[in-house]
């Protein structure tokens, strides 16, 4: 009596046609390299996009604030009459609020002092609880900076604008406040702003 050696098939394995084999990621195709180009460019993309939204709003919620009545009339630490309502009347006036202190100012500053340098836009710059005014005149030798310095020694104008930051900058233009931005800014992009104030 022999018994015959060929198993029943798997009924089961018989319904599976024989071309469809489940996918796994291991036998699916892989991304070529330029979907895999696509996919991080859309990425970064939209980081920046995310990041640019984000900092003008920041930007705008911290810019200083111009008060009703502006003191625009200041006298520098030198001891001389500083009219920027005068000033601003022929073409936009840009103001700088730093800091001895501040380490961001420490990258501003020479930007701010190369504008004064390169540029037909007049400059003035008001340092925040910066000392005495020996004090100041020996960090602006120190440092050679050429700009126009009020000293807000005791921060007063600086509160009266609203300043929550250093460095912060605002373009005047006919005695009224322009434009307001705060932290790093190249000097093209402040150019680029004093343009736009004496155009519009």
């Amino acid at each position: 009596m022999t018994t015959s050696s060929n198993q029943p098939d798997n009924p089961i394995a018989n319904d599976l046609p024989k071309d469809s084999a489940p996918q796994t990621l291991l036998n699916r195709p892989p991304k070529t390299l330029l979907t895999r180009l696509k996919s991080l460019g859309w990425t970064a993309i939209k980081t920046v996009a995310i990041f640019l939204v984000i900092y003008t709003l920041v930007n705008w919620w911290r810019q200083p604030v111009m008060p009703a009545n502006p003191m625009l009339q200041l006298t520098d630490y030198q001891g001389q009459l500083v009219d920027i309502a005068a000033m601003s009347q022929d073409q936009p006036v840009l103001v700088y609020f730093w800091g001895t202190w501040c380490p961001v100012c420490s990258v501003t500053s020479p930007t701010v002092n190369s504008l004064t340098q390169s540029s037909r836009y007049p400059v003035v710059t008001i340092a925040v609880k910066s000392g005495d005014n020996h004090e100041l005149g020996a960090y602006l030798r120190e440092h050679k900076f050429d700009f126009v310095t009020i000293n807000d020694e005791d921060s007063k104008t600086f509160d009266d604008w609203q300043g929550q930051v250093t460095p912060s900058f605002v373009i005047l233009k006919d005695g009224k406040m322009s434009q307001g931005l705060t932290g790093i800014q190249p000097e093209w992009s402040l150019k680029l702003r004093l343009w736009l104030a004496s155009v519009f």
